[in-house]
Formats: C-alpha cells, structure tokens, sequence
C-alpha cells in the first residue's frame, strides 16, 4: 500500500502562482509515476499532469506552458508548480500514484482546494 499526502494549495487571484506537494510513504518501491489530477464541482475527475521516476512527463493541454510538475525521488515527493493561474484552474487536486500505468493512477490522496478567484 500507498499513502499519499497533500500539502499547499489555497486562494489566489487569477494570475497568480501557487504550488502544492505530495508525500509518499509505504511501498513506494513500486511506484513508477506520479502525478495531480483534479476536480472541479460538477465536473469529471482529469488529468494535470504525471511524471515517472525517470523523470518523463505529460500534461493536459489546458495546463501546458503554465503548469511545472516535478519530482524527488530520495523524498519520495511530488510538486506542482502552477502559474498564471485562470479561475477555471479551482479544483480540488489529488496527488496520484502508478504502479505501471501513469494513466492509470493506483493511489490516490484526499485532494487539496485550489481556488482561484478575484
């Protein structure tokens, strides 16, 4: 098993930058990517981007040129880095692991609120 743990997050005007963290503990010998999703009310969970321990990464379009994910693999934690940031950014986050798939998410945190309002 997987534990996952949010920090960061918050409110922020639009434009604005604001990061959030991930902590891995337990088996995380098995992890291969990592990564954030989120959630917007009333809308599908989706992807934010991933990154596999050997450092490939994908983002979701809307967040491309923005949006920095990264990751330490001695700390076993994940970063978001998120800039310029766009009201329809507010979502709940959830850090994700992989064991094989980076699309395919194992793991999941209980999510952090990012709000991006003026």
């Amino acid at each position: 098993q997987v534990q996952l743990v949010e920090s960061g997050g918050g409110l922020v005007h639009p434009g604005g930058s604001l990061s959030v963290s991930c902590a891995a503990s337990g088996s995380i010998f098995s992890i291969n990517a990592m990564g954030w999703y989120r959630q917007a009310p009333g809308e599908q969970r989706e992807l934010v981007a991933t990154i596999t321990s050997g450092g490939s990464t994908n983002y979701a379009d809307s967040v491309k040129g923005r949006f920095t994910i990264s990751r330490d693999n001695v700390k076993n934690t994940v970063h978001l880095q998120m800039n310029s940031l766009k009201p329809e950014d507010t979502a709940v986050y959830y850090c994700t692991a992989a064991i094989i798939n980076w699309s395919s998410p194992d793991y999941w945190g209980q999510g952090t609120q990012v709000t991006v309002s003026s």
